[in-house]
């Protein structure tokens, strides 16, 4: 009890140090990481902006030249990282640290990576809890960059106060996936390289597409700090009340903490190595191997 109402009070002080051992023992399951988050004062007024688009959009270069910009306003600035999980040894792939080295040492600036641990669109309960570990300190701003693999983005709306989809001129097979269903979880869309050809009719077309619901659309050079002032200042903008996306926000995070539970006594590690025992039988069936698990 004495250790944990010690990195409680670190968190709230702003310790770098308490936090990082906070959400190590958070992310792992690790004792007393279940009283800790129960007794986590979170601070809901502290924006959580998702950052989700196709790999290759630039997501990590803009998340840099947008955290530049908030240091420069001194504010302090919190980012998670989702890295994809290897299927093999269930570690994170991306290690989006490395792309935000320059960082490291600003007092400003607190950076985690994260697993996905299996999840399509990147949000695991993990995730979820870590969050709000990160919301229970003095953090201006949280940015949590997540995996962009298709329409499995809208994951991202069970945790983002403000979603922000990254797109690029070629992305022009997003547009159909824009109309799928991304649309209703975005509240901006960045078209980031924009200083490629076929910018200007990409983010037109983008613009023509979401006007109805009064969508921005904002052009940026990430790597050339171009456009990042004038979606900064759109960031910063209060987020306007809406209890009806609050409850469903708070209805897709506790189904995604009840869903974690319900499968936490599923080891990953241990149903690899029974199937790699089941399938040297003749009569493998895979319904009748999920049988003793179900």
């Amino acid at each position: 009890m004495k250790t944990m109402n010690a990195l409680l009070k670190g968190i709230e002080e702003g310790s770098f140090i308490a936090l990082a051992r906070a959400l190590t023992l958070v992310e792992n399951d690790i004792a007393p990481s279940a009283d800790i988050l129960r007794m986590l004062n979170v601070k809901s007024a502290v924006p959580v902006i998702g950052i989700t688009g196709p790999p290759g959009a630039g997501k990590s270069t803009l998340v840099n030249a947008i955290t530049d910009q908030f240091v420069k306003l001194n504010k302090k600035i919190a980012i998670l990282a989702v890295d994809p999980t290897s299927p093999f040894n269930f570690g994170s792939l991306l290690g989006d640290r490395i792309r935000m080295s320059q960082q490291f040492n600003n007092p400003n600036v607190y950076i985690r990576s994260v697993a996905t641990r299996g999840t399509l669109g990147g949000i695991s309960a993990k995730t979820i809890e870590m969050i709000d570990v990160m919301r229970s300190a003095n953090f201006d701003m949280i940015f949590v960059e997540t995996v962009g693999v298709g329409q499995s983005e809208i994951e991202i709306a069970g945790l983002a106060d403000k979603t922000v989809v990254v797109l690029v001129p070629e992305s022009g097979d997003e547009i159909q996936n824009i109309k799928s269903g991304i649309m209703e979880i975005a509240q901006g869309f960045v078209v980031n390289k924009a200083d490629r050809e076929g910018a200007d009719t990409f983010t037109n077309n983008l613009k023509k597409l979401v006007s109805h619901q009064q969508i921005p659309v904002f052009k940026t050079v990430a790597d050339k700090n171009e456009g990042i002032n004038e979606l900064c200042d759109w960031l910063m903008e209060p987020i306007k009340s809406d209890n009806t996306r609050k409850v469903s926000l708070l209805a897709e995070k506790a189904f995604k903490i009840i869903q974690h539970h319900r499968m936490r006594n599923v080891d990953k590690v241990k149903l690899h190595s029974e199937m790699a025992e089941a399938l040297k039988r003749p009569d493998f069936n895979i319904y009748k191997f999920t049988d003793q698990w179900v």
